[in-house]
């Protein structure tokens, strides 16, 4: 059948189709997306105010139109950390589902990670032994560890890139002591949390979703995303760590004509880098691998999991 995700998440609204069925890899057969910047739409009380509200209606009709046009036989739509944590959360559920139809599911930080750890399980494999995945959305960090297709650890922390950069990195290019503040303030949120991983052992393979981790990676020399998701693709810490400064002093503008940065990813890459080496650094990772399957694949997948066979 062919199945349509719909994530409203921090950064885009991104409808991924996929023709499907149990037991078989997901193919995708098209992607609709639109950058919609919740995150920075939020109102001084933490709303998202009557703007973003109209903008996010409009988009997810736009979502649900080529859904349709695509031949969409069941839509998965869900939300991440911009609506969940929107004081006006409630409302603006209601009114999405008034004025197009569609009942956004809100998943919490530890389903974000859940759910990314199963996509990143199934692609991998059982010989990946004991994973350890990182992922930098718009408005949180998401880390899982385990054995099985349920991780035995999850995490998640309002570590987000576009979250970030709208709070802590005002300038262009930024105030190299807001940098250093930032810079503080991430390793303190991430090291509280590496005890609780670290007494279930070391990983045998770590492995990072995302945008972000993808366009780290470009930078420091990985295949580009046009030579397909089948190429391995690596992120070194020490590659990482020589960015990290370079990004610091660039604009954004600058930043969007390096290879795989985009424009509307520019402004936030080196919040995202910052994330990126401080969980590497304190996890004690030197190398990862970036995984094409992230949240969508792993809601895909459950709903897969779920459905009848034969």
């Amino acid at each position: 059948m062919r199945l349509g995700v719909l994530d409203v998440g921090s950064n885009t609204v991104h409808l991924l189709v996929v023709d499907a069925h149990p037991g078989a890899c997901p193919l995708p057969a098209h992607s609709h997306k639109a950058e919609l910047r919740l995150a920075q739409l939020l109102d001084g009380d933490g709303s998202i105010g009557p703007e973003g509200v109209d903008k996010l209606v409009a988009v997810v009709r736009e979502a649900l139109q080529a859904a349709e046009d695509k031949g969409v036989e069941d839509l998965l739509p869900f939300a991440t950390s911009a609506v969940r944590e929107a004081r006006n959360a409630d409302d603006v559920l209601a009114r999405v589902r008034a004025e197009t139809g569609v009942g956004l599911q809100v998943l919490s930080g530890e389903e974000e990670a859940r759910l990314t750890f199963l996509a990143a399980r199934r692609w991998f494999g059982w010989s990946a032994g004991k994973l350890l995945v990182l992922d930098i959305g718009g408005g949180s960090l998401e880390i899982a560890y385990g054995m099985d297709e349920e991780p035995d650890a999850t995490v998640s922390l309002p570590l987000g890139a576009g979250r970030l950069t709208a709070a802590w990195l005002p300038g262009d290019p930024p105030d190299p002591e807001a940098v250093r503040s930032l810079r503080r303030h991430v390793r303190a949120e991430i090291a509280r949390t590496v005890g609780e991983f670290s007494r279930l052992g070391a990983p045998d393979h770590v492995v990072a979703t995302s945008k972000t981790f993808k366009q780290l990676a470009r930078l420091a020399g990985a295949a580009r995303s046009a030579d397909g998701p089948l190429v391995q693709r690596e992120l070194k810490r020490e590659s990482l760590e020589g960015w990290v400064p370079r990004l610091a002093g660039m604009t954004v503008a600058e930043r969007a004509e390096l290879p795989g940065v985009s424009d509307g990813r520019a402004g936030q890459l080196l919040a995202g880098a910052l994330v990126a080496e401080a969980a590497m650094d304190l996890f004690g990772v030197e190398t990862l691998e970036i995984c094409p399957w992230a949240l969508r694949e792993g809601v895909i997948l459950r709903r897969l999991d779920h459905m009848p066979t034969g």
